[in-house]
């Protein structure tokens, strides 16, 4: 099994066994990022495991599932993750564990490094966020990842968006006509409320510059009218 790695990892320029990525649907011209190394904390996991689902998807899927979970071993290394990767080697090799795909060892990964606290982390980092002066689209995607894993759902997750955003925002949507009650209506005017605001704010700007400019001509049209002092 170490050989196996060993040579797996010498060949990340090349896709592995079976041609895969060479063909027309395996994404060969695409740039796919390869996972960061994953040493046991707690908090990576949903982000290493998503990392390794897309590289597989993209590059490894006609690879045996042998090939693909000896693969994603090659990315657990270091901290409290080398005796767990050591013992799921040896039981490979001795034949006492077989996966039959490798969303199997990905099970196996969450089982062992995330659970309640991963919960606990991925709340903790929930509770933390604010918009400040992001775009609204790109808080959102940020406060769907930390609520991805964080327990968090129904009216505690709307309450927990609702004290992220910015206060305008909020007080506009909580004194809308139509209660909002799903988090994804929150989602949807929230974005479409920041994306009029920052709209509003641009076309100020640009009337506002306008004015400046054409309240400033004359004046300059005066002074090049005035007489030139007799010397």
């Amino acid at each position: 099994m170490q050989v196996q790695i060993q040579a797996l990892l010498a060949a990340q320029g090349g896709e592995g066994a079976g041609g895969a990525g060479t063909g027309p649907n395996t994404g060969a011209h695409m740039e796919v990022a390869k996972p960061a190394i994953f040493s046991g904390e707690a908090g990576r996991i949903g982000g290493f495991i998503t990392a390794c689902r897309l590289y597989i998807k993209m590059r490894l899927r006609r690879n045996m599932v042998e090939e693909q979970v000896q693969w994603v071993l090659t990315y657990v290394q270091g901290g409290s993750a080398d005796v767990w990767k050591e013992n799921i080697m040896e039981e490979l090799e001795s034949g006492e564990v077989e996966y039959e795909l490798v969303e199997e060892l990905f099970t196996c990964l969450k089982k062992e490094f995330g659970g309640g606290e991963e919960e606990s982390v991925k709340a903790a980092e929930l509770r933390k966020l604010e918009q400040g002066g992001r775009m609204m689209e790109e808080f959102i995607q940020e406060f769907k990842s930390a609520a991805r894993g964080s327990g968090y759902e129904g009216r505690p997750l709307v309450e927990e968006f609702k004290r992220g955003i910015n206060s305008g925002i909020r007080r506009k949507l909580m004194e809308a006509e139509n209660p909002l009650t799903s988090i994804e209506q929150w989602y949807r005017r929230a974005t479409a409320l920041d994306r009029n605001w920052r709209e509003s704010r641009r076309e100020e700007e640009r009337l506002r510059g306008k004015k400046e400019v054409g309240g400033g001509a004359p004046k300059q049209e005066q002074r090049q009218n005035l007489p030139r002092p007799l010397v």
